[in-house]
């Protein structure tokens, strides 16, 4: 991808370095339960009063190293770039795009959601309507996933501003209420509808980003790399050996390569519509 030399964003708060605590029991399954009471209206303070943690860190400068600078300036580039796409999908259909925050952290990070740690991986909250990114993260992507390349950890930033734009579309509010009327595993499929979305959004915006002369040989497959990799099935079968297909939540490899790829080939918000789909 084209980004030395251009435009970054100006929605970027750094807060590497930065001590905080660390919640008992945290982790991906901690962030999603806050995630998800969040959504559903109640009052994430109130579970994170009654989980205990421990005090992680300093408040010490952050001295980056020469790659976490460059990686810093790269992802500033690609929020930017999201902007300008997404902001003119929103113009040319009477809308306003409300540009999000994109947080760096390192270890653990304190957000309207909860206290995630690096292990959760990247994640948008909606509850402040911003996106959260270990920078190591981009060196997890190379080696624990397979998945290398600038455009890999560009999709991976696109994805998250998908979920974005389903907060602001209102998608969000219609999905998330859902959990409280049916079983866990009914629910998951709805999950998965929702991030196969934001796979198909981040779709869109690589779309745009082909048109504005940024991408060079071999971006898309990077991207459907990674796409593959952060499949539900190829992560569970790497981790345990065999897939349950009733706790998928994101996806499988072949399902999260269609949309983003039809997102790629279109171009267009209403061809996303990745709940009727049986794909």
């Amino acid at each position: 991808m084209k980004w030395q030399g251009r435009r970054g964003s100006s929605n970027v708060e750094d807060r590497r370095g930065v001590g905080g605590k660390t919640l008992v029991g945290g982790g991906i399954g901690g962030i999603i339960i806050v995630l998800l009471m969040t959504l559903l209206g109640g009052n994430p303070g109130d579970l994170l009063s009654n989980l205990t943690g421990t005090d992680s860190g300093s408040n010490a400068p952050y001295e980056e190293t020469q790659q976490e600078k460059e990686l810093s300036q790269f992802v500033s580039v690609v929020l930017a770039d999201t902007e300008d796409v997404w902001t003119a999908q929103f113009k040319e259909r009477g809308l306003t795009y409300e540009k999000p925050t994109l947080v760096l952290y390192t270890n653990q990070v304190q957000s309207a959601c909860g206290t995630a740690g690096s292990s959760t991986g990247p994640f948008y909250c909606p509850g402040d309507r911003k996106l959260y990114i270990d920078l190591s993260f981009y060196n997890e992507l190379k080696q624990e996933f397979n998945a290398p390349g600038d455009f890999a950890m560009a999709y991976v930033i696109a994805h998250e501003v998908g979920h974005h734009v389903q907060t602001l579309l209102g998608t969000s509010d219609k999905i998330m209420p859902l959990r409280q009327k049916m079983s866990e595993a009914e629910f998951n499929k709805y999950l998965v509808r929702f991030e196969l979305q934001a796979d198909y959004f981040a779709g869109v915006w690589a779309h745009h980003a082909k048109g504005m002369d940024v991408l060079e040989a071999g971006d898309l497959e990077e991207a459907l790399t990674a796409a593959s990799a952060v499949g539900d099935d190829t992560i569970q079968k790497r981790a345990r050996g065999y897939v349950v297909p009733e706790s998928f939540t994101h996806g499988t490899s072949e399902q999260r390569k269609f949309w983003f790829s039809k997102g790629y080939q279109s171009g267009k918000i209403e061809d996303g519509d990745t709940f009727s789909s049986t794909k």
